[in-house]
């Protein structure tokens, strides 16, 4: 079964029925132990950071996570499930003191910059459709489970408990999600589909491809439904990119099976689809 963790934040039906319209058998649970048993996790999410992971930790869920995916159980974070996989998050916070995450990811989730560095002005929230491509820095590759860099020694290092709410480390002001709009696909080529790539990245039509399970069967220029004000840290842990006012990471993956993608994949057509079944895929094999 596939825990989608009620924490009192997101589009948890939607996203149920999606893994459920895949073939999986998932239900809604905010009770920990029951997350504890789940043979996968899903952590789904709109709102801000700093309130999401002071109710997680109330709730006695953000441990029981933590531990299960550092013992390899399948896990998927979307939007801001994505950013809770991070040490800290500023969102919600205040300046200068950001909250704890689950500290699976290195890093701190930021707001996302309102324009692009030849200052041309983005609307942010950025709210729309828009391609993943594979990123410049590691071609997809996947963060390694143990040693220097990886996932892993990112959680063992890692001190946070929910006994501490915050970190310390500076960073910019929140400003608060927004745009819940539902996708249209008539909008596919809008200005949210962003700007130029640099070279070193795939263009569509290449016949490079996603090393990530998670993205079988998916192109790099697949459209996905964005929305969304703050934009996760770059590093080895970035299986794919995508770019709004700056080139961001939108897809992670922490180990072997598991994973956090910036776009919602229960609102993004067939695409998004095939994303969850491909989970529910992972989640199969144990």
């Amino acid at each position: 079964m596939i825990a989608v963790v009620d924490y009192q934040k997101g589009n948890l039906k939607s996203v149920e029925r999606g893994l459920i319209a895949a073939g999986g058998k998932a239900f809604i649970t905010a009770d920990a132990s029951e997350i504890a048993k789940a043979d996968a996790i899903v952590l789904p999410g709109v709102g801000a950071f700093e309130d999401a992971a002071a109710t997680m930790c109330e709730l006695g869920q953000m441990e029981v996570i933590r531990e299960r995916v550092r013992a390899g159980v399948p896990f998927l974070g979307i939007c801001l499930g994505e950013h809770l996989m991070f040490e800290h998050g500023v969102e919600g916070a205040p300046e200068g003191n950001p909250a704890c995450g689950l500290g699976l990811l290195p890093g701190t989730v930021v707001a996302m910059p309102r324009y692009d560095e030849q200052g041309k002005a983005f609307k942010v929230p950025h709210v729309g459709w828009n391609t993943i491509e594979m990123p410049a820095c590691n071609g997809g590759a996947a963060v390694p489970p143990c040693g220097e860099g990886g996932g892993n020694a990112v959680l063992k290092q890692s001190s946070l408990r929910c006994g501490t709410a915050r970190g310390t480390s500076p960073d910019s002001a929140a400003l608060l999600d927004g745009g819940q709009a539902e996708p249209e696909l008539s909008s596919l080529h809008s200005e949210n589909a962003g700007g130029a790539f640099p070279n070193s990245a795939p263009q569509p039509g290449s016949d490079l491809a996603f090393a990530c399970p998670l993205f079988d069967g998916i192109a790099p220029g697949e459209y996905f439904y964005f929305t969304h004000s703050y934009i996760a840290p770059t590093g080895s842990h970035t299986i794919a990119e995508t770019t709004h006012s700056v080139r961001f990471t939108s897809a992670v993956q922490y180990g072997d099976r598991a994973f956090g993608v910036q776009f919602h994949p229960e609102k993004s057509s067939d695409a998004g689809a095939r994303v969850l079944a491909n989970f529910v895929a992972i989640a199969a094999r144990g």
